[in-house]
């Protein structure tokens, strides 16, 4: 009954360690492409084909649902990939959703016409392949009107966080939201779209002062998996074991994933 959690990197380990505290019963595989990240600065079809195969992958440890726990590749790949590559037996689902969820106040399953909302200044913060995209912008779209979204890419703040460079990190966060503020002096929200920024939540959120909400995506993708799980038990895969798996170098991962989330992670190659 495993579940497959991807990242490019080690961002994800932020959505999976919300997801085994609000599901400890469920056993979760998670995939990270450490050999090829960051995907932010990737193309589009380099993005698709390296997120296609780690899917294959986690399908093959068990996983017939595969969350997408990197922004990069929800917005890069995710569409694509469920309209036209997608088995009817297997689910592959993205971050934005949740987020867009708690942004409008509205559940997915809302299909009325597009109706304004309580927010009406959003600042995004994301990697330069989602903010390329324009996915996030889309998919608000669907839900809302009269929102204003003024996207920052923040190029540089993944590396820094992958090397356990904290200081830099913080620096880089500054910057990139000072470059934002510029654009948009006064936003009403803020979103951290990359699953490694809440970690720097406490940065973002100084940087932007305390009026601001910002919105991480970690609780509520856990919140929303298990009210999938709820309407779709059929979806939780035959696996039954948990499991780290990386393209890198498992020892140097382990590494970097125990100090990331302060407690031992041990990866093996995938």
């Amino acid at each position: 009954m495993a579940v497959g959690i991807f990242d490019s990197g080690l961002g994800g380990l932020t959505v999976l360690d919300a997801v085994q505290k609000r599901l400890p019963d469920v056993p979760f595989v998670y995939f990270g492409d450490h050999a090829h990240a960051p995907y932010g600065v990737r193309t589009d079809d380099d993005i698709y084909n390296l997120t296609t195969a780690a899917t294959e992958r986690l399908w093959e440890a068990g996983c017939d649902l595969v969350i997408l726990a990197c922004n990069t590749a929800s917005a890069a790949a995710l569409r694509r990939m469920q309209e036209s590559w997608v088995p009817t037996d297997k689910r592959v689902l993205g971050v934005f959703v949740p987020l867009i969820e708690a942004l409008t106040e509205r559940d997915w399953g809302d299909n009325s016409p597009p109706r304004e909302v309580d927010v009406k200044h959003v600042a995004l913060f994301a990697t330069p392949a989602t903010v390329r995209s324009r996915a996030f912008q889309r998919e608000l779209a669907f839900r809302a009107i009269g929102v204003d979204v003024e996207a920052q890419a923040c190029g540089g703040v993944v590396d820094a966080i992958e090397e356990g460079d904290m200081i830099l990190a913080e620096a880089l966060v500054n910057s990139h939201v000072d470059a934002l503020k510029r654009k948009m002096p006064v936003p009403d929200a803020a979103v951290l779209g990359c699953t490694h920024y809440p970690l720097m939540a406490e940065a973002f959120q100084t940087a932007l002062g305390a009026d601001v909400k910002v919105f991480s995506q970690a609780n509520l993708v856990a919140d929303s998996l298990a009210d999938y799980l709820t309407r779709r038990p059929e979806m939780l895969g035959s696996g039954t074991d948990s499991a780290f798996l990386t393209t890198g170098d498992p020892k140097r991962v382990s590494g970097n994933a125990t100090q990331f989330l302060r407690r031992q992670i041990t990866f093996e190659a995938a």
